[in-house]
């Protein structure tokens, strides 16, 4: 048996901290967009991982954090 680890609905709403609603999260298993998710009968998982891959596509890098990230590289070496 897996050690994956599955959010209900509800438990993703408290993980994004109710920046996304259960009727976002709906509306978005309908239009196949979002995170992905496993659906037995009626219910509905996410999987852990699924949700991890799912914050690295969402990370928005900054211009200023590159810079310095590679001026920190440049005096590295």
């Amino acid at each position: 048996m897996s050690d994956q680890k599955y959010f209900t609905p509800e438990e993703v709403t408290e993980r994004y901290r109710g920046t996304i609603s259960l009727g976002t999260l709906r509306n978005w298993r309908s239009m196949r967009i979002g995170p992905a998710f496993v659906k037995i009968g009626k219910s509905v998982l996410y999987p852990a991982s699924e949700l991890d891959v799912w914050d690295q596509k969402n990370i928005v890098t900054c211009r200023a954090a590159k810079r310095l990230i590679e001026t920190d590289n440049d005096q590295a070496g």
